[in-house]
């Protein structure tokens, strides 16, 4: 499981930036700090509140040395058809269908199917310097100004 002062798990996954298909590996993003999104379904009533609270803030996550991508298990094409509902998402949204990136990061229910929700922080050295996991998927406690007083503590 992928706990604070860990390595985060590498990964690679595809999915969707807007309307444009992607793929994104944490390579990618070596250097920068990442804000992880773990999200249980597009268009459902919380999801469709939480990422467009973080897609309002992405520029000021991204002036603090970070990137920002959301994982969940709908296919790219649930991903492209709810970024366009939403009005566009500037963050890729990436399918992990199997949970398989969900399981690394302890982060699957695997009960039911889904991923659960939680904002994981990988600093620059690829280390996870910051995780927070809700009790239920219907849960979102955490708000995106108390995100980017974490990655504050980074810089």
């Amino acid at each position: 499981m992928a706990d604070v002062g860990s390595a985060a798990p590498d990964f690679t996954l595809t999915g969707t930036l807007g309307s444009e298909d992607t793929e994104v590996s944490l390579d990618n993003f070596k250097g920068k700090n990442l804000v992880v999104i773990f999200y249980p379904l597009d268009f459902s009533p919380v999801c469709s509140e939480q990422i467009p609270d973080f897609n309002e803030k992405v520029d000021e996550i991204r002036a603090k040395n970070a990137d920002i991508i959301a994982i969940n298990r709908d296919s790219a094409f649930a991903h492209k058809a709810w970024s366009e509902y939403l009005g566009g998402v500037k963050f890729p949204l990436l399918a992990d269908m199997n949970l398989e990136v969900s399981k690394q990061f302890g982060m699957a229910l695997e009960e039911v199917g889904i991923t659960n929700r939680g904002v994981i922080i990988i600093d620059a050295e690829g280390n996870i310097a910051f995780k927070h996991v809700e009790d239920a998927p219907p849960d979102n406690t955490l708000a995106v100004n108390q995100v980017l007083s974490e990655l504050d503590k980074l810089n």
